[in-house]
C-alpha cells in the first residue's frame, strides 16, 4: 500500500480545505464532528463562524449547551453539537483545556470515537502511528484487498499503511482519494494513482465489489422524508426559537395526526441532552 505516487498526487491534487491549514487540535476536533455526514460546502462556513465564536475549549465549555445546539443550526445530527460540548467541558476538567496526545484519553472523551481520535491524532499532532479510517478509506483499503475486511483487520490495514513520518499527508491523501477517485458508485479507476496494486481493478471491478458490507463503508442512509429524524430535526429548530409545549409537540414535528410518536421523538431529545422538560415544556438546555 506505500506507494510514494499517493503522497505525488495528494500535493498536486489534493483538495484546499481551511481545516488543512490549522494544527490546532480543537479546530481539527470540530471540523471532524462537523464533517461527520455532512458535506464539505455547508461545513466550511459554519466552521469558521463556530471558532470565532468559541475559539478554544474553554470559550465552548463555558457556553450554555442550549447556544452551542442554537450555533449548529443547518448542519444536522445535532447530537454532535452535545458531543462537542461535553467534549469541551471533558478536555477543561482533565486536561487543562488542551486535547490529549494520547488515543485511549482521547477514545475516553464524551462522543468521541475511534475516526474522530484518530483523526485529532493525525490532523493536529501529525501522527504517523494512526490510520484514520472512515468510510471513504476503508472502501479503498477493501478495494485494494480484493474482499471484505473485519473492522480490527481494516483499522490494522490503515495503521500499517502509513509511512514513518507521514502521518498528516497520508491520511488526508488517502482521505481525498476515497472521496475523489476510488468512490463508491462511479469510481475513477484510470485517474487513480495507485490503480496498480489494486485487486478489485486488476480483477475488472468484478462483482461484487469488495467494499460493499466491509468493515467502516457506509452502506447509505435511511430514507429522510417522514422518517424519525426529520421530526427530531424539526423539533430541534423549533426549541432553537423559543420553548414548545407538550400540546404542541405533534403539531412542530410534522406529524399532527400522531402525537404519541412526537412525545416518543420528544423524550429521545430528552434522553440525548438535546432538550429539557418541565411542567410539560420543552426547551433546550442551559
Amino acid at each position: 500500500m506505500l506507494c510514494e505516487g499517493l503522497l505525488d498526487w495528494f500535493d498536486r491534487l489534493g483538495r484546499d480545505l481551511p481545516w488543512r491549514r490549522t494544527r490546532d487540535p480543537w479546530a481539527v476536533l470540530v471540523a471532524e464532528l462537523m464533517l461527520q455526514q455532512t458535506q464539505v460546502e455547508r461545513v466550511i462556513p459554519r466552521w469558521e463562524a463556530f471558532l470565532e465564536r468559541w475559539p478554544e475549549p474553554e470559550d465552548c465549555a463555558a457556553a450554555p449547551l442550549g447556544e452551542v445546539v442554537t450555533a449548529w443550526a443547518g448542519l444536522g445530527y445535532n447530537r454532535r453539537a452535545v458531543n462537542l460540548h461535553r467534549a469541551a467541558v471533558a478536555v477543561c476538567e482533565r486536561h487543562r483545556g488542551e486535547l490529549p496526545r494520547d488515543l485511549d484519553e482521547l477514545l475516553a472523551l464524551p462522543g468521541i470515537g475511534p475516526y474522530t481520535a484518530r483523526a485529532v491524532l493525525a490532523f493536529a499532532y501529525e501522527d504517523d502511528r494512526v490510520g484514520v479510517l472512515d468510510t471513504n478509506v476503508a472502501r479503498v483499503l477493501a478495494r485494494r484487498t480484493g474482499r471484505s475486511l473485519g473492522r480490527a483487520e481494516a483499522q490494522r490495514a490503515a495503521d500499517a499503511a502509513v509511512p514513518p513520518g507521514e502521518g498528516w499527508r497520508w491520511n488526508q491523501a488517502m482521505l481525498d482519494l476515497g472521496a475523489t477517485r476510488c468512490r463508491a458508485r462511479q469510481p475513477d479507476c484510470e485517474a487513480c494513482p495507485v490503480a496498480s496494486g489494486c485487486a478489485w481493478y486488476e480483477a475488472g471491478r468484478s462483482e461484487p465489489d469488495p467494499a460493499v458490507g466491509s468493515a467502516g463503508v457506509s452502506g447509505g442512509q435511511s430514507r429522510f422524508e417522514g422518517s424519525d429524524r426529520q421530526g427530531r430535526g424539526r423539533l430541534v429548530d423549533a426549541l432553537r426559537l423559543g420553548p414548545v409545549e407538550a400540546a404542541d409537540l405533534a403539531r412542530v414535528a410534522g406529524w399532527p395526526d400522531d402525537p404519541p410518536r412526537a412525545a416518543r421523538i420528544a423524550a429521545t431529545l430528552v434522553r440525548d441532552g438535546l432538550a429539557v422538560e418541565a411542567d410539560g415544556t420543552y426547551r433546550l438546555p442551559t
